[in-house]
């Protein structure tokens, strides 16, 4: 887990290497072992260290080629190096180094950005190619590594890195609230546009590569995922997903230093825990919530039965509620996952003892896990109406009063485009509309949202559609942001093997059938995951992280604390009081369950105090 910063230089007269070391700075805690940077008459170039493969100077960067006509930084691993470096060898290039980040280097000088295709890893790096003139920018397959650019400055220079925050280092970075975002957010819950929170900051899309001559951008995509499923056996993919995983977990244990793995008590994070068979797990859950919101006995007793010592650490409404700026900084942009907060402290956790974590993102969305790939029986039963029927009694439900009927009405004759937009679904748009000051109403809606990468999956099945959606929104946006974020917070590097590119690749082509029916959600991958799991925790139901806040805001000091910050003279540049504060009442009095809207606006408002309040404006050299 490391970080890259950089800029184009211009005519303003800055000290460049005092602007990148602020920069670099920012980040530290991404790479707290060493640090470096490169200047030269069109750009300079920052990193910072976290040592994971070949520990010595040789690895350090900025790094370059044989004559120091290319530098590279880079965050991320490149798992199938070792191949790579031997190809190269043989085609005749040198290396000084032991280090998966030097295969970038020459693997780009034979290759191009052909390279990319080349790779098996995750990665964020910049390539600075005297010669031609030009940075060459890319991200990996799933967006594992974060990567923001932009170019609103007082200078016209381009500025890139790991983390937004760099940016307010740089002298003449404009920082401005995007208005646009704050609507979709309500909804998705995360920052769901590639221009960020930060007006003119975007974010390089998973599989895409940038590059950057004379002031002008070309990005370009190079992978993309294409389902195409095969009919087979179940117990074919079955083999298949032993064979792909046992794989993939083999590259991504490879590390010069301590390798564990968090654990809970889902089937993804067990699976990875049998195949890795680390000597440390670690597991968080919530004081006084024992089997509810707590699931680390479960994650000590599969420890104990595979003989691994077993880490855990319980979090109290205190600890919850004061880490949430904190935990919004790292974020960047606000994000109301709550899953973000027992993430930073297992994190936490993990980082006394390890470098290196392994961890199961990614599985639901590859192998269809999530409840709303499945039906119920009777969405199923009423299915077998002719559609043209059941979309005339939903455009007439729409019009009576909303209760559950009329809501199974309305759902059962809209097509999955018009419906869904994601795991995460917080705000109802209308509803988003009702809090909203009307100078935050103009952004995008959920669907709009979604509409392009619809396109990509048309006249795929329901289940296949909804996974695409998925892997490209909820999980770069939401699932591996926070990922990436929280464990960069406390200095480790988390890795995710079912994000694999072989892995996905296999994935694709399991008919939707297999992965999602009436036994259950993922039943491929848990029959896999059955050869090396006890039955109970191959079969036992997805329950995400659990939190407790619904609990802790019906608590006079808690209720409290999110009133002051909802009744807070800035929140009213953005909602409505009486709006914001009717929900939580609604909650605190058990009249309606609105943890979820609360915490939502909540988040938004920590994150803004955090940025654009309490965070220095002027930046001076």
């Amino acid at each position: 887990m490391c970080g890259i910063v950089g800029f184009t230089n211009s005519k303003l007269k800055i000290d460049n290497d005092k602007v990148i070391a602020n920069m670099m700075n920012t980040i530290g805690h991404r790479g707290p072992d060493s640090d470096g940077h490169f200047s030269d008459d069109k750009v300079t170039l920052g990193f910072r260290r976290l040592q994971i493969i070949d520990l010595t100077t040789d690895a350090s960067q900025p790094m370059y080629n044989e004559d120091d006509s290319i530098a590279l930084i880079f965050n991320g691993e490149i798992y199938n190096y070792h191949a790579l470096m031997d190809d190269l060898i043989a085609k005749g290039h040198t290396f000084k180094s032991q280090s998966d980040t030097e295969v970038i280097i020459h693997g780009y000088e034979e290759y191009g950005v052909d390279i990319l295709q080349k790779l098996r890893g995750m990665f964020a790096f910049a390539i600075w190619d005297k010669k031609a003139d030009h940075l060459f920018i890319a991200r990996d397959f799933f967006g594992i590594k974060p990567l923001y650019y932009t170019e609103n400055t007082t200078d016209n220079s381009f500025i890139f890195g790991s983390e937004i925050k760099t940016f307010l280092k740089h002298p003449s970075f404009n920082k401005e609230l995007n208005k646009d975002s704050l609507k979709p957010y309500l909804t998705f819950q995360y920052s769901a546009l590639d221009e960020t929170f930060f007006k003119g900051v975007y974010k390089l899309r998973p599989g895409h590569y940038m590059i950057y001559k004379n002031g002008k951008m070309e990005i370009n995509s190079y992978w993309d995922i294409n389902f195409d499923a095969e009919e087979n056996t179940l117990e074919y993919y079955v083999d298949k997903i032993k064979e792909t995983m046992e794989e993939s977990v083999s590259y991504h244990r490879i590390s010069d230093v301590k390798v564990g793995s968090f654990l809970s008590g889902g089937v993804d994070s067990s699976y990875i825990t049998a195949l890795l068979k680390p000597d440390k797990t670690f597991s968080v859950g919530f004081k006084d919530y024992e089997g509810v919101f707590n699931e680390t006995n479960l994650a000590e007793d599969l420890s104990k039965q595979l003989g691994i010592e077993n880490h855990k650490k319980i979090i109290d409404a205190d600890e919850f509620f004061d880490v949430i700026p904190t935990i919004q900084y790292h974020m960047d942009e606000p994000q109301s996952n709550l899953s973000s907060v027992p993430l930073y402290f297992l994190a936490e956790l993990a980082s006394k003892h390890a470098t290196v974590l392994l961890s199961g993102e990614g599985a639901d969305e590859i192998f269809g896990g999530y409840a709303w790939y499945d039906k119920t029986n009777s969405e199923k039963k009423y299915e077998k109406i002719p559609f043209f029927i059941r979309r005339l009694f939903s455009n007439i439900s729409k019009g009576l009063p909303e209760n559950r009927i009329t809501n199974f009405l309305v759902k059962g004759g809209l097509k999955v485009e018009e419906q869904f937009i994601g795991e995460a679904k917080v705000y109802k748009e209308e509803d988003a509309l009702k809090v909203l000051q009307n100078s935050y109403k103009q952004g995008p809606s959920p669907i709009e949202v979604v509409r392009e990468s619809y396109l990509k999956v048309k006249g795929k099945d329901d289940v296949t559609k909804k996974q695409y959606i998925d892997m490209k929104h909820w999980l770069p946006g939401d699932i591996l942001l926070k990922a990436d974020k929280m464990s960069s917070a406390h200095s480790i590097e988390l890795r995710v093997p079912f994000l694999d590119k072989e892995v996905m690749e296999m994935a694709a082509k399991i008919p939707a059938h297999l992965k999602v029916n009436d036994k259950d959600t993922k039943y491929v991958l848990r029959k896999a995951a059955n050869e090396v799991l006890p039955d109970a925790w191959a079969n036992r139901p997805k329950v995400g992280f659990p939190v407790p806040f619904r609990d802790w805001i019906k608590q006079e000091k808690y209720y409290k604390q999110v009133k002051a910050v909802f009744e807070a003279e800035y929140a009213k540049e953005f909602f409505h009081t009486e709006a914001i504060v009717g929900y939580l009442d609604e909650h605190y009095t058990g009249k309606a369950n609105r943890a979820r809207y609360v915490w939502t606006v909540y988040v938004f408002l920590i994150w803004y105090k955090r940025f654009f309040i309490d965070e220095d404006v002027n930046v001076t050299l």
